[in-house]
C-alpha cells in the first residue's frame, strides 16, 4: 500500500482535526527512559515514526503499549544502553536519545542516525553538548559510544539553535549533578512541550526565549501528558486549502504556532481567519506569487513546510523566490514537481518558481516525508490523474492523510 492516486481539480472544502504532533512525541518518548516508571501520553499519532521509536524502546528493555491515541511507555526493566541498526537507521529522531540514555544508564551506543534524504544532518552540536556534562565520545565504525560516571550541570552556548542538540542538552541534564544553562537553544513550540512534560514529570526546568536552565538530580515519576497538535500537518493541509482554491477548517490547531506560514499564504491571496483553536483557511483567491520567501528556526517559516508550500505557489501568477537555509537536499522535490509541468529552477540554496503552470497529474515519486505530502498537493490541484509512489515516507508523519483529504472532498486513495 505504497501508493496514492489522486483525481486532481477539487477544491477542499470542510472541516478536519488534526492530529497530535510527531516532533512532540518523540522527544517525549526518548525522555521516558529517563524514569524507572511509566508514563502516558496522550494524544500520540499513530504514525511510523512513533512505531518505529517505540521497537527501539522495547529493544532496550521498555514495555510499550498503544491502546487508540494513547500510549504507555514502562521504562522501569530499562537494562540496555545499546542501539541497533534496524529502526534507529531509519529514524533520525533516534539521535534523541544519546542524552536520555547517556543521564539514565551512563552510557550509550547509536548507530549514525537515518530518517529521510534531505541532505547533510550533522550530530556535532549534539556530541558538543554532552562532553560539555561531561561525556566522553568514541567513534567505532558507523557507530558513536558516549559514557560518563557523572554527568555534571555546566553553561552550553549553541552556536545555531538546532532542535536536537537543545532537546539532548536538557535531557542529558535533568539526572546531572547540579545546574546547567543552555544559551542559545532552538525555540521552536516542540521544546517548550519537552520542558512542559519533564517539569510534570517532576523535573526542574526554567524558560527564559532561548534560555533553558536545569537543576539537576531531579527525582522524577510516573505521569500522564496530552501532546500539542502538530503544527507541520497543521501547515499543509492549509497549503492544500489554499492550493485548491478550498475553503476549510482545522480543528484542533494552534494558530500562535503557525504565524509566519499564515502570514506567507496571506500574500497568496488566501483569508485566514482564527481562534484559540482552530483556523479557517478561504483560498479562492489564492492565486498571487511570492516575491521572497525563506526557511529559518522558528518563529521563522519552518523547513518542514517548504515543499508544500512550493507546490501551491507552482500555479500562482508571477515569480516567486524560496530560500532553503536549514537542509541543502529540499529541493529534490522540484525534480518531481516538473514531471507535473511545474516551472523551477533551483541553484545555489534558491528556487525560483514561475507560473501559473496549470499542473498535469502524473507518476511521481516521494523521496522524503514532506516533499511526498508535497506531491498530494500538487496532485490535488492538477488536472487529471496523479500517483505518488513511495507513500510509506508519508506515514512517518501523517496518520491517515488519504482519510483527512477524503473527508474535505478530495478523489483520493491508496493502492
Amino acid at each position: 500500500m505504497s501508493r496514492i492516486q489522486i483525481a486532481g481539480g477539487i477544491p477542499l472544502k470542510g472541516e478536519v482535526r488534526i492530529q497530535g504532533s510527531k516532533n512532540a512525541a518523540l522527544p517525549l518518548m526518548a525522555a521516558s527512559v529517563l524514569h524507572q516508571g511509566k508514563t502516558i501520553l496522550h494524544n500520540c499519532p499513530d504514525i511510523l515514526d512513533v512505531e518505529y521509536m517505540s521497537e527501539i524502546l522495547r529493544e532496550l528493555g521498555c514495555t510499550v503499549l498503544r491502546r487508540s491515541d494513547t500510549l504507555v511507555i514502562d521504562a522501569a526493566n530499562l537494562c540496555r544502553y545499546r542501539i541497533t541498526e534496524t529502526y534507529a537507521t531509519r529514524l533520525r529522531a533516534s539521535v534523541i536519545l544519546l542524552g536520555s540514555l547517556l543521564g539514565r544508564k551512563g552510557q550509550v551506543e547509536i548507530p549514525y542516525p537515518g530518517g529521510c534524504s534531505i541532505g547533510t544532518r550533522p550530530i556535532d552540536l549534539h556530541i558538543r553538548a554532552l562532553e560539555q556534562l561531561g561525556a566522553i565520545t568514541e567513534t567505532r565504525e558507523n557507530r558513536i559510544f558516549l559514557s560518563s560516571k557523572r554527568l555534571s550541570g555546566a553553561e552550553i552556548q549553541f552556536p545555531f539553535p538546532s532542535v536536537g542538540a537543545t532537546e539532548n542538552g536538557i535531557l542529558a541534564a535533568v539526572l546531572a549533578e547540579g545546574d546547567t544553562k543552555l544559551c542559545g537553544c532552538a525555540t521552536e513550540p516542540e521544546i517548550g512541550e519537552l520542558c512542559a512534560f519533564l517539569r510534570q514529570k517532576g523535573a526542574q526546568i526554567e524558560v527564559d526565549g532561548g534560555n533553558v536552565t536545569i537543576h539537576g538530580r531531579a527525582r522524577l515519576q510516573d505521569s500522564e501528558y496530552t501532546l500539542m497538535p502538530d503544527r507541520i500537518v497543521a501547515g499543509t493541509y492549509l497549503c492544500a486549502a489554499a492550493g485548491t482554491r478550498g475553503n476549510v477548517v482545522l480543528r484542533n490547531a494552534v494558530p500562535e504556532h503557525l504565524l509566519a506560514p499564515i502570514e506567507i499564504l496571506k500574500k497568496t491571496g488566501a483569508l485566514i481567519e482564527t481562534g484559540e483553536d482552530w483556523i479557517q483557511i478561504d483560498g479562492t483567491a489564492a492565486e498571487h506569487s511570492v516575491e521572497y520567501m525563506e526557511t529559518a528556526p522558528y518563529p521563522g517559516f519552518p523547513t518542514d513546510l517548504q515543499s508544500q508550500l512550493m507546490a501551491v505557489l507552482t500555479e500562482a501568477e508571477g515569480i516567486s523566490i524560496i530560500r532553503e537555509n536549514v537542509f541543502d537536499s529540499r529541493f529534490q522535490t522540484a525534480e518531481e514537481l516538473k514531471k507535473m509541468g511545474a516551472e523551477i529552477r533551483t541553484e545555489h540554496g534558491m528556487a525560483q518558481i514561475a507560473g501559473p503552470a496549470k499542473l498535469q497529474g502524473a507518476e511521481v515519486i516521494s523521496r522524503d516525508l514532506r516533499g511526498g505530502a508535497a506531491l498530494v498537493i500538487a496532485g490535488l490541484m492538477a488536472s487529471g490523474t496523479t500517483v505518488v509512489d513511495g507513500c510509506h515516507l508519508i506515514d512517518r508523519g501523517y496518520v491517515n492523510i488519504c482519510r483527512d483529504l477524503k473527508s474535505l472532498g478530495a478523489g483520493i486513495v491508496r493502492s
